[in-house]
């Protein structure tokens, strides 16, 4: 069962979401005794393909207080841990225009961390206006129908 430690909403609002991807996280013991303690913010968070192998910018562990002489870093870049297959894709699929790796949270499997990372092509402002209609919308439509199931049951 996964926990979730944190979301990154914007990017589900500024990017049409391709495809998804399941990373580990190389973490120093500081970083992950900061994230148990639930200072791990993931807004703003990307990666990028580097070298042959992933990294995680923008990703923000404050710092382990009761740390002894050694402290991370809260913005490091941190290395993901993912297949060299899937690498190698994501390498070429990040070179197309408008297309970026956005991080979308960040939970716990079993004792590990894991980065859900996907590969989102960016929206513009007309999309983005449209998403938050139909959201609106459908709210309203369920909002409408809740009403109408209260009203009609006192009825019969």
């Amino acid at each position: 069962m996964s926990t979730e430690i944190s979301v990154n909403r914007k990017a589900l609002r500024d990017f049409h979401i391709l495809e998804r991807l399941e990373a580990g996280l190389e973490l120093k013991g500081t970083e992950v005794k900061s994230i148990r303690m639930g200072h791990a913010n993931l807004q703003g968070a990307f990666a990028r393909v580097e070298g042959g192998q992933v990294f995680l910018y923008d990703l923000e562990i404050r710092p382990y207080e009761k740390a002894s002489h050694t402290q991370h870093e809260a913005k490091s870049r941190r290395r993901l841990l993912v297949h060299r297959q899937q690498i190698a894709r994501l390498f070429e699929q990040t070179h197309i225009k408008g297309n970026a790796l956005v991080a979308l949270r960040l939970y716990w499997k079993g004792h590990r961390i894991k980065v859900e990372i996907a590969l989102g092509s960016g929206k513009d402002k007309a999309d983005q206006r449209h998403s938050l209609k139909e959201k609106a919308e459908k709210r309203e439509i369920d909002r409408e129908v809740s009403r109408f199931n209260r009203s009609g049951s006192r009825g019969a």
